[in-house]
């Protein structure tokens, strides 16, 4: 797990910097009006309602609504609308890296972490949290085709769960956990494949049994 490790910290690294950078901007005084406000609430919002609505159907009034801030506040901080939405892309890659990472630090065994991370998934694809979507997903249908900075930050953070996945299959081969005749990277990239289809089916308000016990099934393929 070495090289996850370190590709974690350098993920978690960077984007840790460009929060801070964003964040020193954004909290900086103007000529005259002071700005007072809680950067990660605001962007914490805003990711709210990016999944809820979807970038395209989300107006500048939503994102106010959602964030408490005025039209005016948002263009100072970040710009423009999709300056809010690369924010709370960030942010919401960010959190759920973090999420997961201390999820799997429970697990010693290679096939437990992969289980984990099903978990994960499933966990978050039923309901009402369901029901909103990845933003990750929903950007990669919606965004990836039209905008190039987004399509490369969308196959930046597949690719890094693309990699854990590897990583922890390989792993799982070393301690005898995952089949050795396994060929890793075809079943990293089939595992990557059901966690983005739990997303998906999730918006249909599936219930957590049932998606826990697709997450279960699906570890029958790693024996």
């Amino acid at each position: 797990m070495r090289g996850f490790g370190a590709a974690m910290l350098i993920r978690k690294t960077i984007i840790s910097s460009m929060a801070s950078d964003h964040k020193s901007r954004t909290l900086a005084r103007s000529p005259g009006r002071p700005r007072e406000f809680d950067m990660e609430t605001v962007v914490g919002g805003a990711v709210r309602v990016f999944r809820e609505r979807g970038y395209h159907a989300t107006s500048v009034g939503d994102l106010g609504a959602a964030t408490g801030l005025t039209a005016g506040s948002l263009y100072k901080a970040f710009g423009d609308k999709r300056g809010v939405f690369l924010a709370a892309f960030d942010h919401y890659v960010s959190v759920r890296n973090d999420d997961l990472r201390h999820r799997l630090g429970k697990h010693t065994n290679a096939r437990e972490k992969i289980r984990a991370v099903l978990h994960f998934y499933a966990e978050s694809s039923h309901g009402a949290e369901g029901r909103r979507g990845c933003l990750v997903v929903s950007s990669a249908t919606a965004l990836a085709t039209f905008d190039d900075e987004i399509a490369a930050r969308i196959e930046s953070t597949m690719r890094h769960t693309e990699d854990m996945l590897r990583e922890l299959l390989q792993q799982g081969q070393k301690d005898g956990s995952i089949a050795p005749e396994i060929h890793v990277p075809a079943m990293a990239r089939s595992l990557l494949a059901l966690l983005h289809g739990f997303c998906l089916i999730g918006k249909s308000g599936r219930t957590l049994r049932h998606m826990l016990a697709t997450a279960d099934e699906a570890m029958r393929l790693l024996d």
